[in-house]
Order: C-alpha cells, then sequence, then structure tokens
C-alpha cells in the first residue's frame, strides 16, 4: 500500500473509531493479495451495528466528506450494488465505500483484510465465513454464446457498428477474459489485469477487437467465436452443447457477411 492510501486508510480510522455506529473496517481489492500500485484504488468495507442502518444509508455521503476532500460521490447501483458509495477524493483518489451490517458481512466473494476493529469478533466472524468467488457457469454460457452471434450478426448487417463493437467488449468481459484467466489458474475477474497476467493471450484477444468498419467487426466476431470453441474444448463433455444453435449462427454470421459483400460489387 502506497503512502497516499496509507494516509487516506489512517484518516477514516481516526474518524470511524469515534462513532459508535460502527463497530470495524475491512478492505478489500487489490490490498488483499497485496498488489497495490500508484493506479489502484481503495475498497473499503465500513461494517456497523444493524440498528444504525436507516441513519448511515441516508448520510453516507456525509460520513464520506469526514475522509478527505470528496470531490465526487454516488451509489453502486449500476454494478449490481446500491450499499457501495463510489468515491472520488482529491489527489484525486477512487475510492469505494462499501456499508454493511455485521450479518450482511456473512455473505462475499473474497476474505476481507481487518484495518480496524472494535473488538475481536469481526476477526473472528471473517475467520469463520467461507467466502468464494464465483466462477462462470459453462452451462450458462453456452446456452447464450450462439443467440449472442445471432444477435451480434443483426448488429453488423444493419451497420449498427458501434452496437457490434459494444456487444464484442460485453462478451469479451463476460465470456472470453475469464476463460483466459482461468487457464492461467486465476480468478476470472473479466479482463482486469490480463495484460501482466496472460501474456500469451494478448495477440488472440487483440483480434477480438473492432474498429468501426465492417469487415473489422466481422472478424472480431469470427475471432471470437474461434477463442469461444478453443476453450469449450476443456469443458464440453461436461454441458449440452447447443450443436443447431451454433451451426445456424455462424451460417447466419456467414450469410450477413457475404451479402454486405456482394451489395459492394
Amino acid at each position: 500500500m502506497l503512502k497516499h492510501h496509507e494516509k487516506f486508510v489512517e484518516n477514516v480510522i481516526k474518524n470511524i473509531q469515534d462513532d459508535e455506529r460502527f463497530v470495524g473496517i475491512l478492505a478489500g481489492g487489490s490490498m488483499i493479495n497485496n498488489s497495490m500500485d500508484q493506479f489502484s484504488d481503495l475498497d473499503l468495507i465500513l461494517v456497523y451495528e444493524p440498528t444504525y442502518k436507516e441513519d448511515i444509508m441516508m448520510n453516507r455521503l456525509q460520513i464520506a466528506n469526514k475522509f478527505g476532500h470528496l470531490l465526487a460521490g454516488f451509489t453502486g447501483e449500476h454494478v449490481g450494488e446500491p450499499r457501495v458509495l463510489i468515491c472520488l477524493y482529491k489527489a484525486p483518489l477512487h475510492v469505494d465505500l462499501k456499508f454493511l451490517t455485521i450479518e450482511e458481512l456473512k455473505v462475499g466473494v473474497e476474505k476481507p483484510l481487518v484495518m480496524w476493529q472494535r473488538d475481536s469478533s469481526l476477526s473472528q466472524l471473517v475467520n469463520e465465513t467461507n467466502y468464494s468467488f464465483p466462477y462462470p457457469d459453462f452451462q450458462w454460457i453456452e446456452d447464450r454464446f450462439w443467440v449472442w452471434v445471432h444477435y451480434g450478426a443483426t448488429k453488423l448487417g444493419r451497420g449498427e457498428l458501434f452496437e457490434l463493437i459494444d456487444f464484442l467488449s460485453f462478451v469479451r468481459g463476460t465470456v472470453i477474459g475469464p476463460l483466459v484467466l482461468m487457464n492461467n489458474n486465476l480468478l476470472p475477474r473479466g479482463v482486469r489485469k490480463i495484460e501482466m497476467n496472460a501474456p500469451d493471450f494478448i495477440e488472440a484477444l487483440e483480434k477480438t477487437v473492432a474498429i468501426h468498419e465492417k469487415e473489422s467487426c466481422y472478424n472480431a466476431m469470427k475471432s471470437t467465436i474461434s477463442l469461444y470453441l478453443n476453450f469449450r474444448q476443456g469443458y464440453e463433455g461436461d454441458i449440452q452443447i447447443k450443436s443447431e444453435a451454433q451451426q445456424e449462427s455462424i451460417k447466419y454470421l456467414e450469410d450477413v457477411y457475404g451479402g454486405m459483400q456482394k451489395s459492394i460489387f
């Protein structure tokens, strides 16, 4: 943890320890595995007594403002976590503040670090809780992948290339990135730090990135399909392959692109 991170955490502890509503401060994210660098944000969990829930949830911005020069802050509904307050402090420093009760702390994807606690009960709870990071459901992916391919082909045919580029990014973050990281025995965190953690796949992944041009989008779709099929070989014996959907969606993509090529001449 760098000095500006340490200083901020120390200031949070200083403000929280005299507030009877709170019982502890935990840290998540890259602090857990000591992989923080100058570009890292802070992921802090502020654990509070449940009797103060309404008061705390209504006044989170005021609480966050005590920790430093708060430039902006908003809740995390867009990432499915309304309990998180996403903050930008002067420096600038990005800090995610998650407000949880002790009971809510029993559900999580990673074992947090205890930065401060009012008594040892928080450490005991963390040590007794079985945290597990969610891994992709391969059948879930297979059931959707070929529908997504058809969707992408329709955007290509209609010329909605920005929509298609956005779609390819979604598939890369939801399917391809996690499969690449799992192949390297890492947690499937989308495409997070994939350049550093999976350098052997960079060239293949680059081919899934399209520019705003029809041929580029088509080639990126083909590369995305190829990568998926390559990884699927490792677990296809454990799932129901949607062979007909695969065949039809790929054929449709080829027909769409072929039709576009004919229309040019």
